[in-house]
């Protein structure tokens, strides 16, 4: 899926939780292997789950800059970030024994180093995937599908 071209597809919010919808912004860390793209995935603290790093707004940053700040202390990703988003994904968040659907922007950062130390590191996991895996780890169907269709902007781009 090129930047230029996102087919936007429905996401699944139960009819109760529409008004209590949360936003957040995650970030598509992914490198070309060999020509072919790799997504660096990490653990939820809480189920072990594999997931993509993302968070809340933040005061005073774009929605693309949150993004790349939840990848440096989530995953220790550095790269060069697309202020543009690739897609969209719903999922249940535990917070506090309370289930909050969120919705995620996710924009893709092409990484260009994996920082050894970062504030995270000692809470999750984290590990390339190829496409095909990476879509099989992931539970949300939207990010799956996301994954599945990706397709990265040429070098410099």
């Amino acid at each position: 899926m090129s930047i230029g071209r996102i087919k936007q597809r429905p996401i699944r919010v139960a009819d109760e939780a529409k008004r209590e919808l949360r936003t957040q912004f995650g970030a598509l860390p992914y490198r070309l292997r060999d020509g072919k793209v790799e997504f660096l995935l990490i653990t939820s603290r809480g189920t072990g789950r594999w997931i993509i790093p993302k968070g809340w707004p933040m005061d005073g940053e774009t929605p693309a800059g949150a993004a790349a700040t939840e990848a440096r202390e989530e995953a220790g990703a550095v790269g060069k970030l697309s202020e543009q988003v690739v897609g969209f994904y719903g999922y249940s968040k535990n917070h506090k024994g309370d289930d909050l659907p969120c919705v995620v922007a996710v924009f893709p950062l092409r990484v260009k180093k994996l920082l050894k130390d970062y504030p995270e590191k000692h809470q999750r996991k984290r590990r390339w995937f190829g496409r095909k895996e990476a879509a099989a780890a992931v539970a949300e169907p939207e990010l799956r599908r996301i994954l599945k269709d990706f397709r990265p902007a040429a070098p410099g781009g």
